[in-house]
């Protein structure tokens, strides 16, 4: 039962004090008030506020298994860019077979007419130049996946410095590479030296 009285209250004359915005509130309108607030308004239950905030937090949870995930694939294609950078420097078992084969073709090639030079060039000079050629492929394939890993965006940091250290390697692996292929940094000899 709603009684409206004209009747100024004790919150209502408080207001007037403060600013008097409410001006003229009686205490029908605040009990039909509180009585709405609690009734026709579900977010000032708190229950519903716990739940909501539950809900939130699954959500969360359940988004963080893929930005997870995402690093995982980004911190080991960083690390196989380091690891394929350090055998680019070292060199690889598929260089040495390269480099054999190169030699044993040379050897074919000059068993009987072949002049020194010629000698040299086919059984030493592909072999080396050929070890190059694969050392620097397994660098270019570091220095392309440490180069991806670095171009995405948010990951940790032990991620970019992995990524960074691998295409430190492997440049540096390429450049070697590109070096002994060109003989810029040892010739072959000669058939007079």
């Amino acid at each position: 039962m709603d009684i409206k009285t004209t009747e100024k209250t004790g919150p209502a004359e408080r207001d007037e004090k403060d600013g008097g915005a409410a001006g003229t509130a009686t205490t029908g309108d605040l009990d039909g008030a509180l009585d709405g607030d609690l009734t026709d308004n579900p977010d000032t239950d708190p229950a519903d506020d716990l739940e909501d905030d539950l809900e939130d937090g699954l959500e969360d949870e359940a988004a963080a298994p893929a930005g997870k995930e995402t690093g995982v694939g980004a911190g080991a294609a960083a690390v196989v860019s380091a690891a394929l950078a350090a055998v680019a420097l070292t060199g690889t078992w598929t260089g040495k077979v390269v480099s054999e084969r190169e030699t044993l073709v040379g050897q074919i090639k000059t068993s009987g007419s072949g002049t020194p030079a010629q000698q040299i060039s086919e059984i030493y000079g592909d072999a080396w130049h050929s070890t190059a050629l694969v050392n620097g492929a397994f660098a270019l394939v570091a220095l392309i996946v440490a180069v991806a890993v670095l171009v995405l965006p948010r990951h940790p940091s032990w991620v970019r410095a992995v990524a960074t250290a691998g295409a430190v390697l492997a440049g540096l692996g390429l450049l070697l590479s590109i070096g002994t292929y060109f003989d810029l940094f040892l010739s072959l000899p000669t058939a007079g030296s």
